[in-house]
């Protein structure tokens, strides 16, 4: 939540969350388990954290700043909060959180810290009420795997990106009601059309990759449930909201704004950095899941389920390769699932793009560099499995509606 306190402007907390319901996908009070403590145990700050909290802001600091750059990531401070100040957050905050979100979890009113973190969304310097833009995206994976260990039956995650095919699953789930167009192979390309056609179906289609800030203030992409498809409402407002900012000719304020960010990604090497951790997953998860049961000690059930007379050859390595191997298929998972927020401030004296002859300061931060569980490999590898048998069934057209007719319509045949 944004600070606006007289030494707290332009500060975000983070509180600690716990579930109403006991799922393990959300924070718990165990630090590291016996197995967590093997895999990062070259990391002594985190296996020496007394909590989660701090174990989590070690790793952003300790593991990922310095594979994304000390520049493009704030590991924050941890502050002192009283009970008093987490249950005034707790229903302040309430209202204004997605129905999912307040059934599943809470404020956890008994920690006794928070971190505090820069609002990236902003400039902490420079001019007093130079307006400032931001733009917060998920790029999701931008590689296609080359592992050895994918099976014969899934060779398509070879050439079709994961968001595609998730796209595939999400819809028959009903979790969107259209294919967004966004391919993270797009955004990652290195290619400035290629970005910009990133670009464009991010705006056209945002769900929860997509949202735009003005001065920290949310105008477009949704609050935390995220929207499925921008409507001419919507487009409109965009606009004008972006009247104050960018100078050009009514409806083409949008399309500037849209070009500054291809221009800035493509000249900046941000996401090139963040593609480098991401392919520390060189085993894909159907390799991968094999290094997880090694390291837990327990039969492989995926092996169970394959009739072979030798174990499989990831089940034969040293346990200190069983070891890097689930520790850089996580600190990937973390690279493909956080948020990169760009902001801009007319010209001063960092950074700069240029736009129509306006110039920009621009600066660019990592932001949801969550530290995944070991347990959560399981549930990786099964995610993995359900989206792939899914778009096997779309492209063979015999999933409920015909959704393949829809993937056909917005180009994801």
């Amino acid at each position: 939540m944004p600070l606006t306190g007289p030494t707290e402007i332009g500060k975000v907390l983070r509180v600690q969350k716990v579930a109403k319901n006991g799922s393990d996908n959300l924070i718990s009070s165990t630090v590291l388990t016996s197995e967590e403590r093997l895999l990062w145990k070259d990391v002594k700050t985190i296996i020496s954290s007394e909590t989660s909290d701090v174990a989590a802001q070690n790793y952003v600091r300790d593991v990922m700043t310095p594979l994304l750059g000390a520049e493009h990531v704030d590991a924050g401070v941890r502050v002192r909060v009283s009970v008093d100040f987490l249950e005034s957050i707790d229903k302040n905050v309430l209202p204004h959180r997605p129905a999912w979100r307040v059934d599943a979890a809470r404020v956890n009113p008994l920690c006794d810290s928070a971190l505090l973190i820069s609002d990236h969304s902003v400039f902490h310097h420079g001019a007093k009420g130079m307006p400032c833009l931001s733009v917060e995206i998920k790029p999701k994976c931008g590689f296609l795997p080359p592992s050895k260990y994918i099976s014969e039956e899934n060779h398509m995650k070879k050439s079709i990106s994961r968001f595609r095919m998730h796209q595939a699953l999400k819809l028959h789930r009903k979790e969107v009601s259209e294919i967004s167009h966004y391919d993270p192979l797009d955004m990652f390309s290195g290619i400035k059309n290629r970005i910009y056609k990133a670009m464009r179906a991010l705006f056209s289609t945002p769900q929860n990759n997509f949202r735009i800030f003005l001065n920290g203030s949310i105008i477009f992409g949704g609050s935390g449930g995220g929207t499925n498809a921008t409507n001419s409402k919507t487009a409109e407002l965009l606009e004008d909201a972006l009247g104050c900012f960018i100078r050009a000719e009514e409806g083409k304020r949008t399309e500037a704004l849209l070009q500054l960010v291809t221009e800035t990604l493509h000249e900046a090497s941000v996401l090139d950095k963040l593609l480098e951790v991401q392919k520390l997953d060189a085993f894909d998860i159907e390799g991968a899941i094999h290094a997880y049961y090694n390291v837990v000690s327990e039969p492989c059930k995926v092996c169970q389920h394959v009739s072979k007379d030798q174990p499989h050859e990831l089940h034969t390595i040293p346990f200190h390769e069983s070891l890097e191997i689930a520790r850089n298929y996580l600190i990937a998972a973390t690279a493909k699932d956080c948020s990169l927020i760009i902001s801009f401030r007319r010209k001063g004296d960092s950074n700069s793009a240029s736009l129509n002859e306006q110039e920009f300061d621009h600066k660019a931060f990592f932001i949801d560099l969550d530290m995944k569980s070991l347990d959560r490999m399981k549930h990786y590898y099964e995610l993995d499995q359900e989206i792939v048998s899914n778009y096997n069934k779309v492209m063979r057209g015999d999933t409920e509606g015909d959704p393949k007719k829809r993937l056909q319509s917005n180009g994801h045949a």
